[in-house]
C-alpha cells in the first residue's frame, strides 16, 4: 500500500474521530450544566438567544460561584434563623405582611451570612442558580408575591404561598445542603 493510500485512509479517519470526541465532550459538558443547574438550565435556554450562549451564561456563573466563600454556618447561627424563622410563622396569623417581609428579610440575611453577594435580587439569582437551582423557582414566586405585599396587592393566600416559598429556599440554605445530587459537602472550618 502506498503513503497516499494510507494517509488518505488514515486522515479521514483521524478527523472523525477528533469530531466525536469533540462531540461527546460537549454532550458531558451539556449534561453537567442540566444536572447542576435544573430547572434552571432550560429557563436560561428559553432567555437566550441560543444554546451557547445560555450555556456560556450559566458557565459564567459557576466561575463566579467558584471565587465565592460559600459557608456552612455554626450551630449556634442555625439555631437562631430557626428561631427568627419560627418567629416570623407565628406572627403570619396576625400579620401576615409582616411576616413575609421578615422571611424576605431572614432569607436575604442568611445568604449573606452564608457568604452569598446580595447585592441586587437578579444578581442573587445568578449566584444561587448554581447550587439551589432546583429550589429557584420557590424564591422567585415569593419575591414576586412579597414585590405586590410591598404595594399593598397581594392577598392572604398568595402571602402564605410565598411563606411556603420562603421556606423551600430558607431550609436548604440553613441546612447548608443544595439541591445538586453531584455535589461533594463542602466542609468548612466554622
Amino acid at each position: 500500500m502506498s503513503t497516499e493510500t494510507l494517509i488518505a485512509i488514515i486522515v479521514p479517519i483521524a478527523v472523525l474521530l477528533i469530531l466525536i470526541a469533540l462531540g461527546l465532550w460537549l454532550a458531558m459538558r451539556r449534561r453537567h450544566l442540566k444536572e447542576r443547574f435544573g430547572p434552571e438550565y432550560d429557563r436560561t435556554m428559553e432567555a437566550e438567544d441560543s444554546r451557547h450562549a445560555a450555556e456560556r451564561d450559566l458557565r459564567s456563573r459557576e466561575q463566579r460561584h467558584r471565587k465565592l466563600d460559600i459557608r456552612e454556618l455554626p450551630p449556634g447561627a442555625r439555631d437562631r434563623y430557626a428561631e427568627e424563622w419560627k418567629g416570623a410563622e407565628e406572627h403570619f396569623v396576625d400579620q401576615p405582611g409582616r411576616s413575609v417581609d421578615d422571611a424576605d428579610r431572614l432569607v436575604t440575611q442568611l445568604m449573606r451570612d452564608r457568604g452569598y453577594p446580595t447585592e441586587g435580587y437578579d444578581q442573587m439569582l445568578r449566584d444561587l442558580s448554581v447550587e439551589h437551582g432546583r429550589t429557584l423557582e420557590h424564591y422567585r414566586a415569593a419575591h414576586e408575591v412579597n414585590v405586590r405585599n410591598q404595594d399593598g396587592r397581594a392577598t392572604t393566600e398568595e402571602l402564605r404561598g410565598a411563606m411556603v416559598h420562603y421556606r423551600a429556599l430558607f431550609q436548604e440554605l440553613l441546612s447548608g445542603t443544595d439541591d445538586r445530587p453531584d455535589r461533594q459537602p463542602r466542609h468548612d472550618a466554622a
